[in-house]
């Protein structure tokens, strides 16, 4: 077939378009907490990059990893928020887990290497449910060598993947809910609310050796981080769905930061009394709702950030969000009910 010259041009005979740059992205300031659906297969880092893309956040940072295996609550603090993140850090967590019994990982989850076998069909629920009294409450865990701490200033995860094995000291972690939520084949399902710090996957190899049998992970899901809980995730799908109606359609999504922390008592402040804190000023409080951390708000219940109240009525600022509060003209301050100075 022949050619038609009306389509062909001589690329000598034109100018060279020089190569087209690619449109730098406007990041704009973003604050709020997020509470994402993290997906299976995805990293923490990768999820927290991706919701950071969509709203074209300036600043961001989740609130302590889950694996690639795992999915499901991720609070992502964007902006101001990341001053609370270090609470959600701290947050019990709730996980549903799936063990399989029989088969050892070298993980201690389904993304490992097969390391040990052994006969699981002596274990019933009248066994499973005795042991797991043994693991309620304050126990001492010995943390997997596929983890993120440091032996030596190396990570654990990087020795094990050289086949090293190093001696790890036990942690105390504390279990708060352990429930059995099922038992078929060798699949078992638990429900567990923990601390800080620990790792539902040397329990479920700790809960299989207490059976006489050996354990992995085979799915695990987070229900649940200190005040955000399943019913309020979004998911990367549900984002880009917002994002295709605007700006506003997204921030909808987000949490206020205080949200973070509603277990502290609520300090409210007068404009005077807010000037003064956000200048770095201790006050001394005519009446207080108790001693400890605190939330701190201004007029119009404007969250100011977190302070310390000891016995004697000081509230000292300890973390502080940049909110424009002006000093009130003589005569305009109007004290807003709780705490006065």
């Amino acid at each position: 077939m022949a050619e038609d010259p009306g389509s062909m041009i001589d690329a000598g005979s034109v100018p060279q378009e020089a190569p087209r740059r690619r449109a730098r992205r406007q990041y704009r300031d973003v604050d709020g907490i997020l509470v994402l659906d993290k997906p299976v297969g995805l990293t923490s880092n990768a999820a927290l990059q991706s919701a950071r893309r969509i709203f074209s956040a300036r600043k961001a940072g989740h609130t302590g990893s889950l694996d690639p295996l795992a999915s499901g609550v991720l609070p992502l603090c964007f902006g101001q928020a990341t001053k609370v993140s270090g609470w959600l850090l701290d947050a019990t967590k709730t996980y549903e887990v799936t063990a399989k019994l029989g088969s050892r990982t070298d993980t201690g989850d389904a993304q490992g290497e097969l390391v040990e076998e052994a006969e699981w069909r002596h274990v019933d629920s009248d066994a499973i449910n005795s042991a797991l009294t043994e693991f309620r409450g304050d126990i001492e865990q010995v943390p997997p060598m596929y983890s993120a701490l440091k032996h030596r200033g190396r990570r654990l995860y990087e020795m094990a993947r050289e086949g090293k094995i190093v001696d790890r000291p036990s942690r105390k972690v504390r279990i708060i809910e352990l429930e059995n939520l099922g038992f078929e084949e060798d699949s078992l399902r638990l429900r567990v609310c923990c601390s800080k710090g620990t790792y539902v996957r040397s329990l479920v190899e700790d809960l299989a050796s207490r059976l006489d049998t050996v354990a992995h992970v085979s799915a695990l899901r987070r229900i649940a981080a200190g005040p955000f809980d399943s019913a309020m995730m979004v998911s990367i799908r549900d984002l880009e769905t917002a994002a295709a109606q605007g700006q506003a359609a997204l921030d909808r999504l987000l949490h206020a930061a205080d949200a973070a922390v509603p277990q502290l008592p609520a300090v409210n402040l007068d404009s005077e009394s807010a000037h003064r804190l956000c200048r770095g000023q201790r006050l001394q409080l005519a009446d207080w709702p108790s001693t400890g951390r605190v939330r701190i708000y201004g007029p119009e219940r404007v969250f100011l950030g977190l302070g310390d109240l000891n016995d004697s009525g000081t509230l000292s600022p300890v973390r502080l969000f940049n909110v424009s509060t002006q000093k009130p003209e003589s005569g305009d301050s109007e004290a807003i009910p709780g705490a006065s100075c």
